[in-house]
């Protein structure tokens, strides 16, 4: 057997090496081998509900279902290189291993189309279901956690790159749980509507109105034994739509991820260091600068969104097909499993990481001291103009002007300024101590941390 660093995909060599205890769980879910299973729970379903029907012989679903579970993807492979044709490969194999009056029903009515949509939808769900959505509720109880234990500790609040006014580190990752929890019920949602069809080769259910009375019947039936629904309008393929939400969800979340990635990233900055991915004591961040700890974690987290979400693209095109169907997709439509791999990758790195994250709450006090002297101009400037000053704003912009050359903070300037002092006295005492101790001046941030993580440890829950 050769080395799986021969495969091409480096989701099968480099990640696999990576995990590989995450790569066989994908392997078993999203892999050609998985797909093939898929497809016989499809060619069983509708040997169990032709016979329901009084079509197929007695016994004829029992025999269909031993049957695959002795066929090995193998076997198919080396039928379909007689074949040329992958579902006609998978008929034949079937049966062979059934009687010989099973076997005109293996099939019966059934387009490839019908198998294959039918299939990926079962594939797809399952693994959402099992790879995707379990992480992502993992990673939320893991950031909700964080944001609690931080929800009150003042950190600088970012716009542009350049310091605002002060929030909280809870309050920066409730923004994520939030995002996040939104996503997942996206996720959910599109899982559940996957649908399958079993309405022959145009969708028109020619074939089964030759052998059944009510074939859309039949369909909700059969689709029904694998707990799905039809689609509303099945041509020869399934509408793209309700896959193409699927992905939709998925790579939105991917991008979610990113921008957390993204953030996590730019605050292990040296000049900023206010986080820290673990590291571990043998573990190399450069391979010529010693000293060196990259954030490679979220990093690789970013890189990875980087591609898979222009595969979005793709399945945008893949909407697209002639009349009741052409092959523009039989390529393109192979990689969405891809997506979902990709995807669960990074929620499994995300979940390592962010549980073993470091915050230094020292150091986020002393950034936000930094410039403590000057982000208290915003509520100078909302106390001025609600006690009457004609413009505020400009009387403090050139406030903020003297501070920065002088060194002096606002609250002192404006104390020993004739134009503004008047209006200081004005304030309450209330109101001078967030001039004075900018750290007071988070507003609602640690209210609303913990508001948004109670919300959500609930809702997971009923997930």
């Amino acid at each position: 057997m050769s080395s799986f660093f021969a495969n091409l995909s480096p989701l099968d060599h480099r990640y696999h090496a990576a995990d590989p205890k995450l790569w066989e769980e994908l392997s078993g879910l999203l892999s050609e081998e998985a797909y093939i299973r898929y497809q016989m729970q499809v060619e069983w379903a509708l040997v169990a509900a032709l016979e329901r029907w009084g079509t197929a012989p007695a016994g004829a679903a029992e025999e269909v279902k031993a049957a695959c579970m002795r066929i090995t993807p193998e076997d198919v492979q080396r039928e379909e290189e007689i074949t040329r044709h992958n579902i006609r490969a998978l008929v034949n194999c079937i049966q062979r291993e059934v009687r010989e009056e099973v076997r005109p029903f293996i099939h019966l009515t059934a387009t490839s189309a019908d198998i294959m949509d039918t299939a990926r939808a079962l594939q797809l769900r399952e693994a959402a279901e099992k790879a995707v959505i379990p992480r992502l509720k993992e990673l939320l109880r893991i950031l909700i956690d964080l944001a609690e234990r931080t929800a009150h500790v003042p950190t600088v609040g970012r716009t542009h790159g350049q310091h605002g006014v002060p929030i909280t580190f809870g309050f920066a990752l409730a923004e994520y749980v939030s995002r996040l929890g939104g996503r997942l019920e996206a996720v959910v949602r599109a899982k559940a509507n996957l649908r399958g069809k079993l309405a022959g080769a145009v969708g028109a259910y020619n074939a089964a109105s030759l052998l059944l009375a009510d074939p859309m019947q039949f369909e909700r039936e059969t689709l029904a034994l694998l707990g799905l629904r039809p689609g509303g309008h099945s041509t020869q393929i399934v509408e793209p739509e309700y896959q193409l939400d699927l992905a939709h969800a998925l790579i939105s979340t991917f991008g979610v991820l990113a921008n957390l990635a993204d953030d996590m990233r730019h605050l292990q900055r040296t000049e900023i260091s206010e986080v820290g991915e673990a590291f571990g004591a043998s573990q190399v961040g450069s391979s010529t600068m010693p000293h060196k700890r990259n954030p490679w974690n979220f990093e690789h987290v970013k890189s990875m969104w980087k591609e898979f979400m222009p595969r979005m693209a793709t399945l945008y095109m893949d909407q697209i097909s002639e009349h009741q169907r052409d092959l523009t997709n039989s390529a393109s439509g192979r990689f969405v499993v891809e997506i979902v791999a990709g995807l669960a990758m990074a929620l499994q790195r995300m979940i390592n990481i962010m549980g073993k994250l470091t915050v230094d709450e020292q150091q986020m006090l002393a950034n936000l001291q930094s410039r403590a002297h000057l982000i208290v101009a915003e509520p100078l400037y909302i106390l001025l103009a609600a006690h009457g000053h004609p413009n505020a704003h400009e009387a403090v912009r050139r406030l903020t002007l003297k501070a920065e050359k002088s060194g002096l903070n606002l609250a002192d300037l404006v104390q020993a300024s004739g134009e503004l002092a008047p209006y200081w006295e004005q304030f309450t005492p209330e109101q001078r101590q967030v001039i004075t101790d900018p750290l007071r001046y988070t507003g609602k941030a640690a209210e609303k941390c913990t508001g948004v993580c109670t919300l959500w440890s609930q809702k997971i829950t009923q997930i």
